[in-house]
């Protein structure tokens, strides 16, 4: 197997755990990171997890502590749960998000969610347009990535998606 293809796996079986029966919302980032041991999904990261810190603390409205298996837990038993537009990490390269885009929409359908929130202002940019029309129940909130300040800016936007809930 090749190094590519393990770290999909670990990526593949560590979300699995996470995942909800019924998704009620389908968060949507760009990319896992390219540092392997950044994962949303994986329970021991112990630096640069604030895409982790910034949902836990807008779809559950606590501060999440280092140990966080207990908040994954949670989110997956309220509905939530999150993929990423293309399923490797890249370089930004403008086309990457938008070619993926027929095989996003395909595995959006298939988790049928009840909302899907786009994670970063690039990605919304790529790929609003294309999930609106594809009939994806995609909310209309550019939200920044929650890292280099924007974090106050996420948790505003999330709080607008959900309609002043989170």
């Amino acid at each position: 197997m090749t190094p590519a293809a393990d770290a999909r796996e670990r990526r593949r079986r560590a979300a699995a755990r996470f995942k909800p029966d019924l998704v009620d919302t389908l968060l949507v980032d760009e990319a896992p990171p390219s540092a392997l041991d950044r994962y949303f999904y994986f329970e021991d990261v112990d630096t640069h997890d604030s895409l982790f810190r910034y949902v836990v603390r807008a779809a559950l409205g606590e501060s999440p502590t280092r140990d966080k298996t207990p908040y994954l837990h949670a989110l997956r038993d309220q509905g939530w749960f999150l993929i990423d537009a293309v399923e490797e990490p890249f370089r930004h390269r403008r086309d990457v998000v938008t070619r993926a885009l027929p095989d996003l929409v395909r595995r959006i359908r298939a988790l049928s969610p009840e909302r899907v929130v786009l994670i970063g202002a690039r990605l919304y940019d790529e790929v609003y347009d294309g999930l609106r029309s594809a009939r994806v129940p995609v909310a209309d909130v550019r939200l920044p990535y929650p890292g280099s300040g924007q974090q106050r800016r996420f948790l505003d936007g999330f709080a607008e998606t959900l309609g002043g809930h989170a």
